[in-house]
Formats: C-alpha cells, structure tokens, sequence
C-alpha cells in the first residue's frame, strides 16, 4: 500500500511548483515575444521591447524612485523598529503583547483607508510634509511594520539580550555602542530578512504611492500600470526587470547572512583553539 501511493508526494510538490512557476516563466516568455495571442507558442523571439522600456526616459527616473523609496523606508525602519524592540524586551516584557498587536494592524488596514488617514494627518501643521516623498517613507513604515518587527523580534528571543547587554555595559559600553557593537551583529540576519521584505514590497508597491503622491513623484510601479493599459509586452519587461531586481537583491542578503554567519562562527571558534594550544603548550 505504500509503494503504490509513493509517488503522491512528489506529484504534490511538483503540480504546486508548476502552478507557481508557469505565471512566472510565462511573463518572461511573453516580455520577448513578438506576438502571442493567436497561437500555443510564441509567433517569434525579440528583445525589442527591453529596447523601448530602456529607451522610455521615464525608466530610469522612476527606477530611482523606487529605489530610493525603498532604501530609505528600510532604513527608517531599522532605525525605529530596532531600538523599540530591543527596549521593549529589555526594560518593559509586559508590553510586548502591546507591541505585537500594534505590529499586526497593518494587515487589517486596507492601503486606500491607510492612505487617506495619512493625507489628514501630515498636510496639517506642524509637519506639513502631506503630497511629498518623505510622507510616502513615512507611510511605507507603517505599512510594512509587521514584515520588519517579526523577523527582529525573533531574531532577539533566540539570544539572550540581558546577558549580552549586562556584560556589555560591565566592560563599561554605552547604550549606543552596546546596541550597535554587541546586540546588532547578533540579530543581524533577522534585520536583513526583514530588509529583503520590507524592499521587495516597497520596490513593487502601487496603491499608496498613487494616492499619497500620484504624478509628482512616479514610481516604477506607476510605469508598469501605464505600459500595461498601453502595451502588455512591454508591461511584461517592466515585471520582467521588477523580478529580477527582487531576486538579485535576495541572492546579495542571502549572501551576505551566510557571509556574516561563517565571520561569526570563526571568530567564536577562536578563543577555543588558543584554549587549546595554551593548554597543550603547558602540558610540554
């Protein structure tokens, strides 16, 4: 009876690798097809409309939109997100299913009501920063809250912080260098799997950004939708270029973490060896 089903879990993996893969590998089929709506297959092969995407003037104006967008809320989160956790596990554990909430509600707020809310709130005195790009950061925060918290929240309950904070400020380090030298190297891969996220949703983010800013500060988001309602081949080069941005940008943070976490293991590897030697030298 075994043998006869074994074959099911492979089936399984298999038909959802399929069901993800064929909207992906279609795009990309489709992005240098010179014509695919009359046949199975694609009519012929060109990277014609890569040729116009790049040509447009608009590309790489709104490229750096979009990565500038991104860049900065990931950085502005990090420098929220991270303190505030780290505070809040350290100084005030009974907040913490305060703080989780708080993390979730994002999901329960639709981006138009998020949008609208936050037009109301910035375009009075004393910010008045309302149509503007530090406004649209500043909601991106908000908006990818929980895809910044979770990871860093997991990051610190799987060290223990007390102890590497006490043991830092014996050695007398002060609060920022003890945040900066001892606590962030430990939580590093949690910031950068939250970095990886919260850049992937911003780099592709369209609703809040029209309603925030619209025209005045158009995203790369915004080129696609315009492409696609112009011609969906060249729409397909901006999802083409959009994916492999997302992918590029994950291989580097995956890196990266493996990268730091090889450093870390060989440097904690360290004194055990020089423990070692001492011992065997003074034995001879």
């Amino acid at each position: 009876m075994k043998r006869k089903y074994r074959f099911l879990p492979g089936l399984v993996i298999g038909g959802f690798l399929f069901y993800m893969l064929l909207p992906i590998v279609a795009t990309y089929v489709f992005s240098i097809a010179t014509r695919w709506d009359r046949t199975i297959l694609p009519e012929g092969l060109t990277f014609e409309w890569y040729r116009v995407a790049y040509a447009d003037p608009w590309f790489f104006i709104v490229f750096k939109h979009s990565l500038t967008l991104s860049i900065s809320t990931v950085l502005a989160s990090v420098l929220i997100i991270v303190p505030t956790a780290y505070w809040v596990h350290l100084r005030n554990p009974k907040a913490r299913p305060l703080f989780d909430l708080i993390s979730i509600l994002p999901f329960a707020i639709p981006g138009v009501v998020l949008a609208l809310g936050i037009i109301r709130l910035y375009a009075r005195p004393p910010l008045m920063i309302g149509r503007t790009p530090a406004m649209l950061v500043a909601a991106y925060v908000i908006f990818t809250m929980p895809f910044m918290y979770r990871p860093v929240v997991n990051s610190l309950e799987a060290v223990n912080i007390r102890v590497l904070t006490e043991a830092a400020q014996s050695l007398g380090s002060s609060w920022l260098r003890t945040i900066s030298q001892v606590i962030l190297p430990n939580i590093l891969p949690g910031i950068l799997n939250g970095g990886l996220l919260v850049f992937a949703i911003i780099f592709a983010e369209f609703t809040i950004a029209t309603f925030l800013v619209g025209a005045r500060f158009k995203t790369f988001p915004m080129q696609l939708v315009y492409y696609t309602r112009r011609d969906g081949r060249i729409a397909s080069a901006y999802t083409v270029i959009s994916f492999t941005i997302a992918w590029v940008s994950s291989l580097i943070i995956l890196w990266v973490v493996a990268w730091g976490a090889k450093r870390t293991s060989l440097r904690n590897s360290q004194p055990d060896t020089e423990i070692i030697e001492g011992a065997i030298v003074t034995q001879k």
